[in-house]
């Protein structure tokens, strides 16, 4: 018994977490993270910059980044319309902005409903998943938005 209930400990991450759809799936990203949630208006485009980096915009005098997860996890091409969200990220060295299809709600979650991830091929680098929570009827796939904006291959920061 001790075996199984081992496997099944939940994993650290307990908190408030703002919820967004990418496509079908819902993921959550660290409430304490989010400076702002606002409009997609379209960005100033910089020239070779990877497929998901939309550009730059001008918030209130800062110039910030804005990337599109549907393109960095390669989730089909994204559509832009009214309902689409941007999530303007405070993670102290910088601020990002991230393009997600709409924003769904915040939610709390205690540390035992915060499961590991499965062994799985995903389109998500693992190393970014903090876990999944199942909500009413659907799994929430829990970003550490922080790990990866800052993470080399985003290229945001210095290495």
């Amino acid at each position: 018994m001790d075996q199984i209930e081992s496997k099944l400990e939940p994993v650290a991450g307990a908190g408030e977490y703002l919820t967004f759809t990418l496509g079908a799936e819902e993921y959550g990203i660290d409430i304490l993270k989010v400076q702002e949630i606002r409009s997609y208006e379209g960005a100033t485009a910089i020239a070779n910059a990877p497929p998901f980096m939309k550009g730059v915009i001008n918030l209130r005098g800062v110039i910030v980044p804005l990337l599109d997860l549907r393109l960095r996890f390669g989730i089909g091409e994204p559509t832009y319309d009214p309902f689409t969200i941007v999530v303007v990220l405070n993670l102290g060295v910088r601020v990002v902005g991230i393009v997600v299809d709409g924003v769904s709600d915040v939610v709390t979650l205690g540390p035992q409903q915060i499961q590991p991830l499965p062994e799985l091929s995903t389109a998500i680098d693992v190393a970014y998943v903090r876990g999944l929570a199942s909500l009413d009827e659907h799994m929430l796939i829990l970003i550490d938005i922080e790990q990866l904006m800052l993470s080399p291959e985003m290229g945001l920061v210095d290495a």
